[in-house]
């Protein structure tokens, strides 16, 4: 098998994530519940946590950082604190429906799409900022598309905000583990959304939402928080506000190994070698008669899609499937992509790569693809 969907969750993790989810499992108790060992060991797991993806992300306090189930959850709770009570909110053309169906289903929301060209950042702020208006509350922007890659310009859509007297909130589930976010320059984005288990190499189940500077925060679930226990209200503090009930704390454990290979590593080696393997398999696709590759040496990092003619992308994916390659086809949660783009109809086939991919599996990739357009196999 040769795994290509790290845009939906990575496959290949870093050896001690794993060993750290075991040894979690067997001496974490519940944190903040009690003085004995088990308690205190989740406690310390699950703040170190805390402290590795503060340090990554510029926050100088660990406690703004909170643990979710996944990027939506985290979305949700980030859109649903903002516009609490109704308002105008502007979002990109490239926006996951972990934006959008939030946006539908709160009452007193509207909202408005700018679909631009792809590749094209200086279009994305020029439309989503002409966007804004006396009753905008925030701009909601994806740092990557899940879809195709495209990079949003989310440090000038914070400035423009600051102008405006308006928050930003970025969904980060594409970017976050392979380009830099620094929150201490950030100074108009409320939220930073992310999973834990993409390119932060945890576990499936955790997510983190980075609270920036808003005093907008509205808690989807109350309950027990371990703190404040005579008060029969939900604590206002951070990160209780948003984390009641039991934490993931095995995952934690495991997201937290992922933090640490990530700074060994070091973000700038992650993003160049994943860009140098994604320009390889670009021009690779390229030389293919019948492929259209969605591909931007510049604005792009992260998921590369296709489209192959007179193939429909989920049959594609099927026949990949065959000789042991995992890809997505169809349109991956993200209509409002494709409609900018004009692939709404049939999708694409989406390759995601991670750090853990090589050369020699982007070449198998390659020359496969090449059989099934020829028709040698089929």
């Amino acid at each position: 098998m040769i795994y290509f969907d790290s845009a939906a969750t990575t496959l290949q993790k870093p050896s001690m994530v794993l060993r750290a989810v075991e040894a979690a499992m067997i001496g974490c108790g519940n944190p903040g519940r009690s003085g004995h060992k088990a308690a205190m060991t989740a406690a310390k797991t699950v703040y170190e946590c805390r402290e590795l993806i503060a340090e990554l992300y510029g926050m100088a306090e660990p406690e703004r950082v909170v643990f979710t189930q996944n990027a939506t959850h985290a979305l949700n709770i980030a859109i649903k604190s903002q516009l609490k009570g109704g308002g105008h909110a502007v979002i990109s053309g490239y926006e996951h429906n972990s934006v959008v169906r939030p946006l539908e289903m709160m009452e007193g929301v509207e909202y408005t799409s700018v679909s631009t060209p792809l590749f094209d950042p200086d279009a994305a702020y020029e439309g989503m900022t002409a966007a804004v208006t006396d009753e905008t509350k925030c701009i909601i922007c994806t740092h990557i598309s899940n879809v195709f890659g495209f990079v949003l310009p989310v440090e000038r859509l914070d400035a423009f905000c600051g102008e405006k007297g308006i928050k930003l909130i970025i969904d980060a589930s594409q970017s976050a583990g392979v380009l830099p976010l620094d929150m201490s320059k950030l100074k108009n984005t409320a939220f930073v959304c992310m999973p834990g288990h993409k390119s932060l190499y945890g576990p499936q189940g955790t997510g983190v939402l980075l609270c920036g500077n808003t005093d907008k925060l509205y808690s989807l679930t109350e309950g027990g928080t371990g703190s404040d226990s005579k008060n029969l209200r939900q604590p206002d503090m951070l990160p209780d506000l948003f984390e009641s009930g039991t934490l993931n704390v095995c995952g934690i454990a495991g997201l937290a190994e992922g933090m640490r290979f990530i700074a060994k590593t070091g973000l700038g080696e992650i993003e160049d070698k994943e860009r140098r393997m994604m320009k390889r398999l670009a021009s690779g696709l390229k030389e293919i008669e019948g492929v259209t590759v969605y591909y931007d040496r510049i604005n792009h990092c992260g998921p590369l899609s296709i489209t192959a003619e007179d193939i429909p992308s989920e049959e594609m994916c099927r026949r990949l499937a065959d000789k042991g390659f995992c890809l997505r086809g169809g349109l991956h949660c993200s209509p409002l992509a494709h409609r900018s783009v004009g692939t709404i109809e049939e999708g694409t086939v989406r390759i995601s790569l991670s750090y853990f991919n090589n050369t020699r599996e982007i070449d198998l990739l390659t020359a496969e693809i090449r059989k099934i357009m020829s028709e040698e196999d089929y």
